[in-house]
């Protein structure tokens, strides 16, 4: 997703720069406004394909400024910031067609894994997909055909322990916690056991790895997740 443009709407200072070094550390390209005024003013001039938007902002609060991008025709996806928790403000900004919403405090982490989850169905152009033919070392990731073979032999893999070695492979080096794993290969919503994880990388693991009680691919990081070495 590199290269993405993130514009991040937020009267609060700290919150605005924690979000941005999360972002642009994943790649994406981070513009920044502290008020409504000013998200208008940046959307128009830096086009951004995805916005962090707070809904309580001075000038012109959060479900104004998402009525006047709507308005104008701007139809990249928003995500919406709020320090309320009550049901009423996450129902208003979903039926207003916003994309998602994260209530405040949130997990930097968790932010970014939202913003790429939302990216990938709106079916941004830049990320329709990974590279159609990933090869690590003898092991031979085919995005189009739904395939893994290690030193030539086809390993076959289930439909999800395919999803999650392809997501770790698209980003290798990259360490993802287990709820970001069930967020993005599960379903972003789906309210699951983190047990799932542990039981699907065993799995691949015995299916790709040489020696699954050494892998040599998909790594434990202790205490945070999972990191697939190249």
């Amino acid at each position: 997703m590199a290269g993405l443009r993130v514009l991040i709407v937020d009267d609060e200072p700290m919150v605005r720069d924690v979000l941005a070094r999360y972002l642009t550390k994943e790649g994406f390209v981070v513009s920044q406004a502290a008020d409504g005024e000013e998200a208008l003013e940046r959307a128009a001039d830096d086009d951004p394909d995805l916005v962090l938007l707070d809904l309580m902002l001075p000038k012109l609060d959060g479900y104004e400024v998402f009525s006047r991008l709507r308005d104008r025709g701007r139809t990249m996806p928003v995500i919406m910031l709020t320090a309320r928790g009550e049901e009423t403000d996450r129902v208003v900004g979903l039926d207003m067609g916003a994309d998602d919403y994260v209530t405040k405090p949130f997990s930097p982490r968790e932010v970014v894994s939202r913003v790429r989850a939302v990216l990938r169905r709106a079916g941004t152009p830049a990320i329709d997909g990974p590279p159609p033919l990933l090869e690590f070392n003898g092991l031979v990731i085919d995005a189009a055909r739904r395939e893994a073979s290690v030193g030539g032999e086809t390993r076959h893999l289930t439909r999800k322990e395919f999803d999650l070695l392809l997501y770790l492979a698209s980003s290798p080096g990259v360490t993802f916690t287990r709820t970001q794993l069930l967020e993005d290969v599960w379903d972003f919503a789906w309210d699951g056991d983190s047990a799932t994880v542990t039981v699907h990388v065993r799995r691949l693991r015995e299916k790709i790895e040489d020696d699954p009680s050494e892998p040599r691919h998909v790594v434990t990081v202790w205490g945070v997740g999972y990191r697939f070495e190249p």
